[in-house]
C-alpha cells in the first residue's frame, strides 16, 4: 500500500494509537512513555501493526485456514506493490469480530486507521519498519497453516519454539534495532545487530513460560514444545491437567533455563543501545529487568503458572523499577540491577 491508498491521517488518529497501546500492552505502554518523540510515535505504531497480526493469529474463534487467509490480504496492505487495502482486510475480518470487544480487538476494528498514520510517516523510519512487520505477518501465517488440521499452535521442538519466537519477537528486535541504530558508529550498530535476537527471545520465553495456560485455554496454542512434553508424559492437550502439573512444571523451567540464557545478550544490547532519535535507555531497561524478576518467580514457583494460571511480578516491583529509572542510572548500574532482581524484588 502506497500513502495514496489511504486517507489523510490527522493528530487525533496518532492520540488514538497512544491510547490503544496503553490498552493493549502493560510493557510496551511502559516502553513507550520513557521514549520521545519521534521514536514513541514510530515504535507505537510499529507495535499496534504488529498487535493486528498477533491477535489475529491468537484468535481461537478463527478457522486456522481463516487465520492464514486474513494474515495473507494483512500482508498484502502492508505491501506497497499491492492494491490492497485497509479497507478489503477490515471487510474480511469484520464477521470475525468479537461483539464484546477487547482492546486487542478494537485495534483490529481500527486496523486502517493505524495504517494510515504509519503511512504518513517519513519514508525512511515507515521503510525500515516495513519489512520487519511484514516478516512477522507472513512468519504467523505460516505457523497457522502448518497447524491447521490441529486447529491451533502445536509446536514440537525448541527449534521450532525459537522460530515461532523469532517471528513473533524477534522480527519486532529487528525493527527496533533498525530505528535506534540510525546514525550510531558501525561497531555500535554491528554489536546491536548481533545481539537483537537475545532481547527478543529472552522477552518472548518469558512470555511463553508464564502463560501456558491462557495460551491454552483462550487461543488453543500450546508453545511448550512437545518433545519435552512426551519426556515428561504429558500430552499436549492436557498441559493444564492438574494431574500433570509436576511434569510440566519440569517443561517450564526448561523454558525458563532457555530465557536465561539470552540474559547476557539483552544486557549487552542495552550497553550499547544509543539514546537518539527520542530513544532512551530506560525505555528498553525496564522490560529487561522486569523480564528478570520474572524469571526469578519462575524459577521460584513454576507450579504456579499450572495451579494460578499465571507468574508475575507485583506492581510493587514494577513501580519500584520505574521509580528507579526517574534518576539517571548508568549503563553500568545494569548489572548490579539485574543481580540484585534475580535475588530477591527489587521493593524489598
Amino acid at each position: 500500500m502506497t500513502p495514496g491508498h489511504t486517507s489523510p491521517t490527522t493528530e487525533s488518529d496518532l492520540e488514538w494509537c497512544y491510547e490503544a497501546v496503553h490498552g493493549v500492552s502493560r510493557t510496551f505502554s511502559i516502553t513507550i512513555d520513557r521514549l520521545e518523540e519521534p521514536m514513541a510515535k514510530h515504535i507505537c505504531l510499529g507495535y499496534l501493526l504488529c498487535r493486528v497480526a498477533d491477535t489475529v493469529e491468537d484468535a481461537g474463534h478463527i478457522p486456522p485456514d481463516e487465520q492464514t487467509s486474513l494474515l495473507e490480504t494483512y500482508d498484502d496492505v502492508l505491501d506497497p506493490e499491492s492494491d490492497v487495502t485497509a479497507e478489503d482486510f477490515l471487510e474480511q475480518v469484520e464477521p470475525w469480530l468479537p461483539a464484546e470487544r477487547s482492546a486487542d480487538w478494537k485495534v483490529v476494528a481500527q486496523t486502517p486507521r493505524v495504517v494510515r498514520t504509519f503511512e504518513a510517516l517519513e519514508d525512511e523510519p515507515r521503510e525500515i519498519m516495513r519489512e520487519p512487520v511484514r516478516e512477522l505477518v507472513d512468519g504467523m501465517a505460516m505457523f497457522t497453516d502448518r497447524y491447521a488440521e490441529e486447529g491451533g499452535l502445536r509446536l514440537q521442538t525448541l527449534e521450532e519454539l525459537e522460530e515461532y519466537c523469532w517471528y513473533a519477537a524477534g522480527t519486532v528486535g529487528t525493527l527496533i534495532t533498525g530505528l535506534v541504530a540510525r546514525g550510531t558508529s558501525p561497531d555500535k550498530a554491528e554489536v546491536l545487530r548481533e545481539n537483537a535476537r537475545a532481547f527478543a527471545l529472552l522477552l518472548q520465553l518469558v512470555n511463553i513460560a508464564k502463560d501456558v495456560e491462557t495460551d491454552y485455554h483462550e487461543e488453543n496454542n500450546v508453545y511448550l514444545p512437545a518433545e519435552w512434553l512426551e519426556e515428561e508424559d504429558v500430552a499436549m492437550d492436557a498441559v493444564t491437567d492438574e494431574s500433570n502439573q509436576r511434569g510440566v512444571t519440569n517443561v517450564i523451567r526448561r523454558v525458563t533455563g532457555r530465557a536465561e540464557g539470552y540474559l547476557d545478550g539483552a544486557q549487552q544490547y542495552l550497553e550499547v543501545v544509543p539514546e537518539r532519535h527520542g530513544n532512551t535507555l530506560s525505555a528498553w531497561a525496564i522490560p529487561y529487568l522486569l523480564a528478570v524478576g520474572t524469571l526469578r518467580e519462575l524459577r521460584e514457583r513454576p507450579e504456579d503458572v499450572v495451579e494460578e494460571g499465571n507468574v508475575k511480578i507485583s506492581r510493587a516491583e514494577v513501580f519500584a523499577v520505574i521509580q528507579h529509572f526517574e534518576q539517571d542510572v548508568s549503563r553500568s548500574a545494569l548489572e548490579e540491577l539485574r543481580l540484585e532482581m534475580s535475588e530477591k524484588p527489587l521493593h524489598k
